[in-house]
């Protein structure tokens, strides 16, 4: 009897389990040696033989082409996390990775999925607690504690001593755009612009307060720049439309050829003179604009810049207090923006239209410098998680303790919830304690410690008086209070790690039957 398809592949029970947990172990140990301050980088180099260095766990998985259905589980997990709180990538995956291993061995004890999962998830509301618990309320006005969490999301990145200078970018940008919605505070990065440019170096990188629109302007006749200038946004096309179906024009007399050149001409004056009668010294146009509309512009000292991004008119709407306008007969001078200067600047190779100097913008710009491409791209990826740490504390006002402190006190908490709740559950919970562990004991790996000392030692202080600040000082290897010595982290990265990864362990985990409907490729499913 035939009842799947043929060439179906199907794995069942305990070997489908391990096949599974081994797919998303592999992911977690890719990226085990980049976490902390000494981790190393990866080298990827994709099919099109560009390379990229770095150790952002969700940058090195967003490279990786990964084929097993756990292990992309895994990947997701780090987009999960960078998605929702922009740092703790590595964190995050190499929990989920460490909570299977463990989970392993109690399947190997003939303990039930369900058990251990169920074990997993009182042990990860457990550990929401205690986070809750040692979190410590901070100021979101004291910017040396923001510097501190900005700087330590950058320590792992090869940024080197310029990770102040972004720091303080970064706080600077977050705090502009920062809004209270009702009774909570709102901090959407996205509204912060990161424009890249190879040259200078990474201390002349600066914050815009504006925008700065990728364009040069459109008429080398125009003004080059423009002091407290009148900003209109348009939405439509300053040019003479094409019908959408084909006409024929009879033409008899020579005037009339002259009669509807002048026609196209003085429709085109008429969207420049209500341009110019709005006020608007300065125009973004999200479509075309035509070669003679450009050069009556030009003769009014008009700036104009064509074509420019959705995105970009929709931070300048923010940035400028503008409208953007879909019809031109629409504009008024209440829908303008207003800049204290708006200038055609040279940077690198290309022109770019700096729109800055606006009062309370909701937008702003970083103008990001550096030597290398290389060095650019990785620049860029450590300003984002110093911006996400930045925003998550301004959002969720609450800090712990860096170093593995936190994993540690985690651990020592469900520890003494566990033998509360007693059965076979305990045994999955303490395996959960365990498995966070791993965090302080791979920052010891990755820094040419002895892990089993560094877990002793953290173990020893964590019973003492806030003990719950202690954590491995990587440099030094000896365990010190983490919180004092300025490496701190946003308690929501942390939460969401947690959250994630027992997640996708959980679900990895009650896997005992794959079917595969096409037969795969040799290995395609293997370890």
């Amino acid at each position: 009897m035939l009842i799947l398809k043929e060439g179906t592949d199907r794995r069942r029970g305990r070997g489908a389990q391990r096949n599974n947990i081994m797919a998303a172990r592999i992911i977690s140990e890719v990226l085990r040696s980049t976490l902390g301050p000494r981790g190393m980088d990866k080298m990827l180099i994709d099919s099109l033989g560009d390379i990229t260095i770095t150790n952002d766990g969700a940058a090195i998985l967003d490279e990786v082409d990964v084929e097993h259905p756990a292990a992309k589980m895994i990947v997701e997990v780090a987009k999960t996390q960078d998605d929702m709180v922009g740092d703790g990538t590595t964190t995050a995956v190499i929990l989920a990775g460490e909570l299977l291993r463990k989970a392993e061995e109690l399947l190997e004890q003939n303990i039930h999925p369900t058990v251990i999962v169920s074990g997993y998830k009182k042990a990860s509301q457990e550990a929401m607690a205690i986070l809750d618990k040692i979190g410590t309320p901070v100021d979101v006005k004291d910017r040396e504690t923001l510097k501190r969490v900005a700087v330590t999301s950058m320590a792992s990145k090869a940024v080197g001593s310029a990770r102040t200078h972004l720091a303080v970018i970064a706080i600077d940008a977050v705090k502009q755009i920062a809004e209270q919605r009702g009774e909570r505070k709102v901090a959407d990065i996205d509204n912060i612009q990161i424009t890249k440019k190879v040259g200078e170096s990474l201390f002349d990188t600066q914050l815009i307060k504006g925008i700065i629109i990728d364009k040069e302007v459109v008429h080398p006749e125009m003004p080059k720049r423009i002091e407290n200038a009148k900003i209109a946004l348009l939405d439509c096309p300053l040019e003479v439309e094409k019908g959408e179906f084909n006409a024929e024009i009879r033409i008899k007399d020579p005037t009339q050829i002259k009669a509807f050149l002048d026609k196209e001409t003085s429709m085109l004056k008429e969207m420049v003179k209500k341009v110019k009668t709005s006020g608007a010294k300065v125009l973004f146009c999200q479509k075309g604009v035509d070669d003679m509309t450009q050069h009556l512009m030009a003769k009014a000292g008009i700036i104009a810049a064509r074509r420019v991004k959705k995105s970009d008119m929709e931070k300048l709407a923010k940035a400028t207090g503008g409208r953007t306008i879909t019809k031109l007969d629409d504009l008024k001078r209440q829908d303008l923006g207003n800049a204290g200067l708006v200038e055609e600047r040279k940077v690198g190779e290309d022109k770019m239209i700096f729109v800055e100097g606006c009062k309370n913008p909701r937008s702003v710009a970083i103008l990001l410098r550096a030597g290398l491409d290389r060095m650019l791209d990785e620049a860029e990826r450590a300003l984002h998680d110093a911006l996400s740490v930045i925003a998550d504390v301004i959002e969720h006002n609450k800090i712990v303790a860096g170093g593995g402190a936190v994993e540690s006190e985690i651990a020592r908490g469900l520890r003494n919830y566990a033998k509360k709740i007693g059965g076979r559950e305990q045994l999955a919970i303490e395996a959960f304690a365990n498995s966070v562990e791993i965090v302080p004991k791979t920052l010891a790996e990755n820094a040419g410690l002895e892990p089993i000392d560094i877990l002793v030692a953290l173990r020893s202080a964590h019973e003492k008086t806030k003990g719950y600040l202690m954590g491995v000082d990587v440099f030094t290897g000896k365990i010190v209070d983490m919180q004092g010595k300025g490496v701190i982290e946003p308690s929501r990265v942390k939460e969401q790690a947690v959250k994630s990864a027992t997640e996708a362990a959980s679900m990895i985990i009650r896997i005992d039957d794959v079917i595969a409907s096409t037969k795969p490729k040799e290995g395609k499913y293997g370890p």
